[in-house]
């Protein structure tokens, strides 16, 4: 029978195609684990609430003036964020590791299902082929009526469609298998991940309480000493910021507005997720919005208030141009500008860590940094700048380090 024999290949090259090393299984239990995970999904909830809880005491503190004592309640809140960030990044390798673990387990069920279908199937195909030795003609001869031997041919039949079943099983079997392998895949690279992202928060805690210990060291505890300190800094980045305007100014001038891609959502990815997305992320400042931080002149960018140490994602493939630092108390601080290929460059300002360099090749979404408070910033938050890449100069401006990236001015909510 051809059709017999159709099935007993393909049972046959389905059974070959699995086989796979035994996962290593937990201590614990499925349902040890899927308690373990629940409980570290619930304590990741109450830390974030502590860090949201931070996040609006400092927003409240921002609204009260500038004094040393409230410097240091500042920085106070940022270093227990920044320990409540790495306590969320330690529940979390323990949640995804246990999710592993919970992967594992069915990886073995589906491993232990496939080998009971297989021996099904082969035993299936044993039958059917000892019948379809003996001939349909053998079968009606045999038996002492005519209708034993129809019932013979209709249980080599119904044996036919079991075997069709079981094969349609089996594939349906290794489809889930395939799908869990590329989740334990995929829950191994976020363990790596949070891992990578454990590491840093722990170099930005130890950098907030460095920066903590020298501003009271430089203004000796002495609210007039700060006092004198912060007039300074203010009339320092007024200056920077002139400079800036102007420079912005004459480019616009030359500017073509007409040469800029179509306006619409989605070009770029939001480089942290809004709380009303399901993230942490809130919108400060609109770019154009004028404050009494700018003296008047209109921002050149989006400000999206985030915890200390949130990872802060690249908007779109794209080239580091740039990983450069202005200063603690500066301009854009600690900051990545990377260009992309619509002819588009993005800056990601105010960073307490870089983790991308010059010249690197990064993907949509890929992590090049943790936010922070560095440059002239009164809160942790992220300043995200979209500029016309033709148009970006990189200026050195004293007293601000290094160079600060300047071009014609986009707003990022037109293209996000």
């Amino acid at each position: 029978m051809k059709f017999l024999r159709k099935f007993a290949i393909l049972g046959l090259l389905v059974i070959g195609c699995t086989g796979m090393q035994q996962p290593v299984l937990a201590a614990q239990t499925p349902e040890e684990l899927r308690q373990a995970i629940d409980a570290r999904a619930k304590e990741l909830e109450a830390i974030s609430a502590q860090i949201q809880e931070t996040n609006d005491n400092l927003s409240k503190l921002q609204g009260q003036g500038r004094t040393l004592t409230q410097e240091v309640k500042k920085f106070d809140y940022l270093i227990n964020q920044a320990n409540l960030g790495i306590k969320s990044s330690e529940v979390s390798v323990q949640k995804l590791g246990l999710e592993l673990d919970s992967l594992n387990y069915k990886l073995v069920d589906a491993n232990q299902s496939i080998e009971s279908k297989k021996e099904a199937i082969v035993e299936t195909l044993r039958i059917l082929l000892k019948r379809d030795r003996e001939g349909i003609l053998h079968m009606l001869l045999k038996n002492a009526s005519l209708v034993e031997g129809v019932f013979d041919i209709q249980a080599v039949k119904d044996l036919q469609d079991v075997l069709s079943a079981n094969v349609s099983d089996l594939k349906k079997m290794q489809e889930t298998l395939t799908e869990t392998i590329s989740k334990t895949s995929d829950k191994r690279v976020a363990i790596e991940t949070e891992n990578r992202n454990l590491k840093n928060k722990k170099l930005i805690l130890d950098d907030q309480k460095q920066d903590k210990n020298d501003v009271l060291k430089q203004v000796k505890n002495r609210e007039s000493l700060y006092q004198k300190q912060l007039t300074e800094l203010e009339s320092q980045q007024e200056s920077v910021s002139k400079d800036i305007a102007e420079i912005e100014r004459e480019l616009r001038a030359k500017f073509d507005a007409s040469i800029l891609p179509l306006k619409r959502p989605g070009v770029f990815h939001w480089p942290v997720t809004l709380r009303s997305s399901g993230g942490i992320g809130v919108i400060t400042q609109h770019a154009g919005g004028v404050s009494r931080l700018y003296n008047g002149r209109p921002h050149n960018g989006l400000d999206i208030g985030i915890p200390i140490g949130t990872p802060i994602m690249s908007a779109e493939d794209g080239i580091v141009t740039a990983v450069d630092n202005n200063g603690k108390r500066l301009q854009y601080g600690r900051y990545v500008l990377i260009k992309h290929g619509n002819n588009m460059t993005t800056l990601y300002a105010h960073l307490s860590r870089q983790i991308v360099q010059v010249g690197q090749s990064v993907k949509r979404g890929e992590t090049i940094g943790y936010s922070g408070n560095t440059g002239y910033s009164t809160g942790p938050h992220l300043h995200f700048g979209v500029y016309w890449s033709p148009s970006v100069i990189m200026k050195s401006i004293y007293p601000a380090t290094g160079l600060v990236p300047i071009g014609v001015i986009i707003d990022p909510e037109d293209y996000l």
